[in-house]
C-alpha cells in the first residue's frame, strides 16, 4: 500500500486524535492510517534517525494506552530474526530505502516481500515474520495496538522443529543461536 491521505471513516484516528482517545484498540486499517500519518510528518521523528550506533538503531517514539510506537533504522546487516507480537496487531510504514518482510510457510520456502519507501502493510497478532534491511540506510516507523508487552521469537532446528521464547518488547530481537534461516 503506497501512503494515501488519512482514512476519513467511522474510525477517525490522528495522530491528534488519538492522544485525545481512552483506551481504544487499534485495528489493522487504524493502524496503517496512523503510521502512513507519522510517515507525512518527519518532523516529528526524523531527529532520531542514527545508522553510526554499532548495530540496528530502534527508538520508541510513542507509548501511551492506546499504541506503541518505534521508529526503526536499518542497514542490510541487521535482521530481527523469526518473532511475533503476542497480541498486538502492527502497522509498518517504510519511509527511506527498503525493508524486506519474511514470512515461514510449512514445508515450503519462506515469503519474502521487499517494502520500498512510500509503501506500508500491516498485519494481525497472529502473524509470524522476521525484518530485515534491504539496503543500507533504510528507514521505518512501527505502530503497535494494543502496546507491546512481550513478544515471542522463534526458533527452528535442523530438524524442523520450531521453538517460541518469550522477550520482553524492550529487547532488542536478532536470530537466535543455531537459527536456520
Amino acid at each position: 500500500m503506497r501512503f494515501s491521505e488519512p482514512d476519513r471513516g467511522a474510525a477517525d484516528l490522528t495522530l491528534t486524535t488519538l492522544a485525545q482517545t481512552e483506551d481504544h484498540i487499534l485495528d489493522r486499517r487504524e493502524l496503517l492510517a496512523y503510521v502512513n500519518e507519522l510517515a507525512r510528518t518527519p518532523e516529528l521523528w526524523q531527529d532520531r534517525v542514527a545508522f553510526d550506533t554499532g548495530g540496528r538503531h530502534f527508538v520508541s517514539i510513542l507509548r501511551d494506552h492506546n499504541v506503541d510506537v518505534w521508529l526503526l533504522c536499518w542497514n542490510t546487516v541487521d535482521d530481527t530474526g523469526w518473532h511475533d507480537h503476542d497480541i498486538s496487531s502492527g502497522a509498518v510504514a517504510v519511509v527511506q530505502g527498503v525493508v524486506r518482510e519474511t514470512t515461514p510457510r510449512m514445508a515450503a520456502d519462506p515469503i519474502t516481500s521487499d517494502f520500498a519507501a512510500g509503501t506500508a502493510f500491516s498485519f494481525g497478532p497472529d502473524h509470524i515474520h522476521r525484518m530485515a534491511g534491504a539496503v543500507d540506510g533504510s528507514i521505518s516507523i512501527h505502530a503497535y495496538s494494543p502496546p507491546l508487552w512481550r513478544m515471542g521469537q522463534y526458533s527452528f532446528s535442523r530438524e524442523g522443529v520450531m521453538r517460541r521464547v518469550s522477550v520482553s518488547y524492550a529487547d532488542e530481537l536478532r536470530p537466535l543461536d543455531g537459527v536456520a534461516s
